[in-house]
């Protein structure tokens, strides 16, 4: 779905803004500036769906939206239990945000494991619509109830809305040919069409998109409507709903242009499409299935039209085998993981940096060690990314900060990857991934271009005259090694991991040649040509909260928060974490204290300290989930008053 919008602005966030009493007895209409909305069920309710349908729509009505997916990582968890609840999080608003929010407005409960599993999350007044169908005393045993919090007081301080969500559902679909356990499956789309209402969402999308996806079943697509309009229909008119509410679209929040809703994962798809168009090279990836990366294997397979080739190999070894293979053979290359595949993939890491051939690795970090939280988000493979290979084996690493990000992150690199022929860590997580955001859809002449020449003759001449190739022999600025295509004739070259000598590429066990090319591959990554980090300091701080990756929104949200305060707090965000911006060890002597928020146990604070011997402050979580706005906020206030 896109949008238009105009010019740009700035603002905090706020509650109500205005309310309208509508005459004749029809219901009052309120004015947002933000809502935040929790649907939540079992992992077979469709709460995804649900939630992505209301996002789309969201996004099309030119609101600016962040979302926060989170579900198990079982195929199907045990029905109606804790572990099996699945949640979708969306926060829009009226202007410029940040992060998916801190705690929900209206929470929508399929069922008694969804309401105990979220209701910590509520602060006092939220709205919560629950499915009473799904409140039966097994139930309500199966997640530790005593009694039913529908009926025991537990809900005063809350706005309640019993809907029997269930029967309401099977009841609009009884002209179809349906068993009742098939119609209940729509009862999803009730509570979409439900919230549709309350929140004047447009309607055409979702139905546009179930007639799509149910084309084959036309009987389904149709039922699915008909739950979706008996929702919006039953907000209309029943008591309960006295209020609808609007949010108005956020047209001066973002610079003009053509907006759509993009997810971190589709986000780093495209960029990685667009790369290899700017390059004028086929795309290859060669992936194994691992979450959180996976989607992009799936979305990359279906742009063959693009020249993209996608090859899903037996294992992660055999991927990124087959990956740096296609760089050898002049490809753009790829292979997608999460952290359990990078281990995996390290030694061919290692034989790309001996090889100096360009190889893109991306690293969809989640919670670990091990098989730790496949569907969860962490920060904690810095530190491998940086190390974790044998040797001196070192491999430049960007970051993307926000799931739109992800595109220029692709980008960026691939420009590395080409100019310096050098294998790149490219390390998004869990929580850009799945999360979503409007992005800008950029002109054509915005892209940078990312063209290479490879070698097409002779580049040495020996001392009797004799023009050769040499296959590492170096450019001066970038001490990149020439590119040579298989089978060009006379460029043919030796290739392997052993140690090469340097300019000839023949194989080499001299100590003082190792020496050389160790220092020289460094070098090649200590050159980089990275931009200077710009420092957000308005009013001259002497606290500076330093981030990477995807703590930007929440980062951001907090330091918002402090100057509305009154607060004095610079930030700086990172991207590229290997080599460093040049001017970083500068702009972190220049405060008195640097605070490090990071979702591991302070990895990028240790490099911070051994190379700038800065004593730099960790503030750290490992709990699977995003950062608060609110708890950084607590913490670096504290940092500021200590």
């Amino acid at each position: 779905m896109t949008s238009q919008v105009s010019s740009p602005a700035e603002q905090t966030d706020g509650t109500v803004v205005g309310e309208q009493r509508k005459p004749g007895g029809a219901k009052d209409v309120r004015r947002l500036d933000r809502v935040i909305i929790r649907f939540a069920g079992d992992s077979g309710d469709g709460m995804q769906l649900t939630g992505d349908r209301f996002t789309s729509e969201t996004a099309s009505f030119g609101n600016d939206l962040s979302t926060l997916p989170n579900f198990p990582a079982e195929i199907r968890a045990p029905a109606g239990t804790l572990p099996g609840v699945s949640s979708f999080q969306l926060h829009f608003a009226d202007h410029d945000i940040l992060t998916p929010g801190d705690a929900p407005n209206v929470l929508v409960a399929m069922n008694p494991a969804a309401l105990k599993a979220n209701i910590g999350d509520l602060p006092r007044g939220a709205e919560i619509i629950v499915n009473t169908d799904e409140f039966t005393k097994r139930a309500l045993q199966k997640v530790g109830y005593a009694s039913d919090p529908l009926q025991d007081g537990s809900l005063d301080g809350y706005s309640l809305h019993p809907v029997p969500l269930t029967t309401l559902t099977v009841e609009a679909l009884k002209e179809f040919d349906l068993s009742r356990k098939e119609a209940e499956r729509s009862k999803n789309m009730f509570a979409l069409g439900l919230l549709s209402w309350m929140y004047h969402r447009p309607t055409e999308g979702t139905e546009k998109f179930l007639k799509s996806k149910f084309a084959k079943k036309p009987e389904i697509a149709e039922a699915n409507i008909a739950a979706f309009r008996a929702g919006w229909n039953f907000g209309e008119t029943t008591e309960d709903f006295a209020v609808s509410y609007e949010v108005a679209p956020a047209a001066k929040a973002f610079p003009v242009g053509t907006y759509r809703n993009i997810s971190g994962n589709l986000a780093l798809s495209y960029g990685l499409i667009t790369a290899s168009r700017q390059a004028d090279l086929p795309l290859f990836l060669g992936s194994y299935p691992i979450t959180p990366a996976s989607d992009i294997l799936h979305e990359l397979s279906k742009h063959k039209n693009f020249g993209v080739r996608t090859f899903q190999a037996e294992d992660e070894i055999a991927g990124i085998g087959a990956a740096l293979g296609a760089a050898f053979g002049g490809s753009l290359a790829v292979t997608t993981t999460s952290g359990p595949g990078v281990a995996l993939k390290s030694e061919t890491i290692g034989l790309a940096v001996s090889l100096e051939l360009p190889l893109l690795v991306v690293d969809i970090q989640r919670g670990g060690p091990s098989t730790g939280l496949p569907t969860k988000t962490e920060q904690a493979d810095l530190l491998q990314a940086m190390y974790g290979r044998n040797g001196e084996a070192p491999v430049p690493v960007v970051a993307p900060r926000t799931p739109a990000d992800c595109f220029d992150a692709a980008l960026e690199a691939a420009r590395i990857a080409l100019t310096y022929r050098t294998p790149v860590m490219l390390l998004s997580d869990g929580y850009l991934a799945n999360g979503s955001e409007p992005w800008r859809i950029p002109d054509l002449e915005e892209l940078p271009d990312l063209r290479v020449r490879f070698a097409s003759g002779p580049n040495h001449t020996l001392e009797d005259g004799t023009e050769v190739f040499w296959p590492y022999k170096r450019d001066p600025q970038t001490l990149a090694r020439p590119w040579a295509i298989p089978g060009t004739p006379g460029l043919e070259h030796r290739i392997g991991g052993i140690e090469k000598q340097d300019g000839t590429g023949n194989i080499s066990y001299d100590p003082a040649n190792h020496d050389f090319m160790v220092r020289t591959r460094q070098a090649k990554v200590d050159g980089i040509d990275v931009p200077d980090v710009e420092v957000d300091d308005p009013h001259g701080a002497r606290t500076l909260v330093l981030g990477w990756g995807s703590t930007y929104g929440p980062i951001t949200a907090a330091v918002r928060r402090l100057r509305t305060a009154g607060e004095s707090i610079a930030q700086v965000h990172l991207r590229h974490l290997n080599p460093f911006p040049r001017n970083l060890g500068t702009v972190l002597k220049g405060y008195d204290k640097v605070v490090i928020p990071e979702m591991n146990l302070g990895q990028l604070a240790t490099l911070i300290r051994a190379k700038y011997l800065v004593d730099a402050h960790s503030y750290n979580q490992v709990n699977g989930m995003p950062f608060k706005a609110e708890q950084l906020a607590a913490a670096l206030k504290e940092a500021i008053d200590d």
